[in-house]
């Protein structure tokens, strides 16, 4: 949490509690923080790669939350240096760009779990102390068909370099097509 204008880089009480969160959005940085707080964690929040990757490798902490998109970099870089510094590290990433290629990126990297933004603080304390049951309970709003349809054709697109007539042969499905479902918004959930 943020003291006045210095950053609280150390975990003081209970380690096998210790959160790090690492996101540069400061009102939901501190939101979750206290949240978090609240419910027994020992909290580190910190707004950049930079210092995340710092805790991770002087705290090793049991549990992260890491936003994907940061201002100065990747959160998959901080989620890496969790892994290298602590294996067994409950990692949750959150992003509010969400796809399908980036939570597999995610889970690839070492996260245990996969939350869009907004996510409150329950979802977060939920997903940090999943019993590790194979297969996490059912969302309560799953996505649609469509979503579904367009988060894959986003992967495809991100997987072809972002090459329209790549993506439109792998897809089978015409090049004017396809540009026009990319050209649209995401559908709702």
């Amino acid at each position: 949490m943020l003291s006045g204008d210095a950053v609280k880089l150390t975990f003081t009480g209970d380690v096998t509690r210790s959160l790090l969160i690492v996101d540069d959005d400061a009102p939901f940085r501190t939101r979750l923080a206290r949240a978090m707080e609240k419910r027994g964690f020992n909290v580190v929040a910190v707004d950049c790669v930079q210092l995340g990757i710092e805790v991770a490798q002087e705290s090793a902490p049991a549990f992260a939350v890491v936003d994907l998109r940061l201002a100065d970099g990747n959160g998959l870089d901080v989620v890496s240096a969790l892994r290298d510094a602590r294996p067994d590290a409950r990692v949750v990433m959150l992003t509010g760009y969400g796809n399908i290629a980036t939570a597999v990126a995610a889970v690839k990297a070492g996260a245990v779990d996969y939350l869009p933004k907004p996510a409150d603080a329950d979802a977060v304390e939920s997903a940090l102390l999943a019993d590790g049951r194979p297969l996490p309970q059912p969302p309560e709003n799953p996505m649609s068909a469509d979503r579904v349809r367009w988060e894959h054709i986003q992967r495809v697109f991100e997987q072809c370099d972002r090459n329209v007539s790549e993506t439109a042969r792998r897809l089978k499905m015409h090049r004017r097509t396809l540009q026009r479902i990319l050209n649209k918004h995401a559908p709702r959930a």
